[in-house]
């Protein structure tokens, strides 16, 4: 079961108390920054790792500003679309929680300065992104610049510069090729000590730098077969959404 950290309280929570009951996630962005994607990436995971553990999710984006540069953004880093809190009117879909993500000391309930942000529910801080000198590093592959996003976790600050880049771009060059690699193997269940171990991370307060480690373990250790590691990573990436089976086939 997923736990959350509430920033209201500093106390972790179930972040769907009914399994099977419609969570909501909001993600509050007051304008268009790499912080605000950042806070619709988390927004993004909740949403994938909800599903993961079978849970219904109703997504939305709630703000005034640059709506149309916060969708651009989020879709060339892979996160799905969001619904609009402006055309929603009156209750929910009769959720059984609400999980409101936002930058970091903004979770409250006039966090956007206006009666539009519901009191209540859960509130789920996130960090700010510091940008390097250079944040164009991350080349023309989005996804290295969500994975270095992910590479910390949500709580903390992260800094975008030239070698935070370099290091995410060159793990998912590595991690690419070695499941393209694995891909020629036959097929091998996930291991159920791994499949265990990733959940416990995501579903501990969505510790994504987690999940990371347990792959790095997987990439390495010794007696694993490669059937094994293909679906490991296969299945991890249905949480991190980095396209890691992107090179598929494009091995000679």
């Amino acid at each position: 079961m997923l736990r959350i950290t509430d920033a209201r309280t500093g106390e972790p929570v179930e972040a769907a108390p009914a399994r099977r009951g419609l969570t909501r996630v909001e993600a509050h962005a007051t304008g268009f920054d790499t912080t605000a994607l950042r806070v619709l990436l988390v927004a993004d995971l909740l949403v994938r790792a909800l599903e993961l553990g079978g849970t219904p999710v109703w997504a939305l984006l709630s703000g005034e500003r640059d709506q149309a540069e916060l969708r651009a953004g989020a879709a060339a880093l892979g996160i799905r679309p969001f619904e609009d809190t402006r055309d929603v009117g009156g209750p929910g879909l009769g959720e059984t929680q609400v999980l409101r993500v936002a930058a970091g000391g903004r979770a409250a309930p006039d966090a956007e300065g206006g009666s539009r942000v519901a009191h209540g529910g859960v509130w789920v801080a996130v960090a700010p992104v510091e940008a390097g000198p250079d944040p164009a590093a991350a080349g023309d592959d989005p996804a290295v610049l969500r994975f270095a996003l992910l590479a910390r976790r949500r709580d903390r600050p992260v800094r975008l510069d030239a070698a935070t880049l370099g290091e995410a771009r060159d793990t998912l060059a590595d991690w690419r090729r070695a499941v393209a690699t694995w891909a020629r193997e036959p097929s091998r269940p996930i291991p159920d000590e791994v499949r265990a171990d990733l959940r416990a991370a995501w579903e501990d307060d969505l510790d994504v730098p987690g999940v990371l480690r347990v792959l790095r373990w997987v990439r390495t250790e010794p007696d694993l077969p490669d059937g094994a590691r293909f679906e490991t990573f296969a299945y991890a990436d249905r949480l991190l959404g980095v396209d890691l089976a992107r090179d598929l086939g494009s091995l000679a």
